[in-house]
């Protein structure tokens, strides 16, 4: 039991330690205003991600990261299966904030017409969360580029 209480203090420890640093930084504090970014997604894509001026447009980004989908065509465009080809951290912490997000719209409903409503009632949840989540890269890139908070879409808003 003791090692059990050790580990359970030093987990609380470093929560609070990322939870100190995701506040300090206007950068997280600015990617955190996007549905399914927390603490550790933005202290990840602060750390690890390159100047987004580096990337021409958010599509790059997306790449970059490994969520775009694999072209396999030389005259009619077929798009493959995610490349997975890149950053492999902050995908996955993407992708999981992304079927969070699905997870929560599917519960809660996702406004009616909304990009996330029509994917849903059309895909299944897996290749939808990785859809958002390639929409959440690009998002992210127009952000840090742009030095803006997360504008929610004009359907979404109450």
């Amino acid at each position: 039991m003791g090692q059990i209480d050790q580990l359970t203090d030093r987990l609380d420890a470093l929560k609070k330690t990322i939870d100190v640093l995701s506040r300090k930084g206007e950068t997280s504090q600015r990617l955190q205003t996007m549905p399914g970014v927390g603490p550790i997604a933005a202290l990840a894509i602060e750390t690890f991600a390159p100047p987004m001026e580096t990337f021409k447009c958010g599509r790059d980004f997306a790449a970059w990261l490994g969520l775009v989908p694999l072209q396999k065509s030389t005259v009619k465009q077929r798009l493959g299966k995610t490349s997975k080809m890149g950053q492999r951290d902050i995908r996955r912490l993407l992708i999981v904030g992304a079927k969070a997000a699905v997870q929560w719209a599917s519960r809660k409903r996702a406004p009616e017409g909304s990009w996330l409503a029509r994917m849903m009632a059309k895909k299944p949840r897996i290749l939808v969360a990785i859809a958002l989540a390639n929409k959440m890269a690009r998002g992210i890139w127009a952000m840090l580029t742009k030095q803006e908070d997360y504008r929610y879409p004009a359907m979404v808003r109450a």
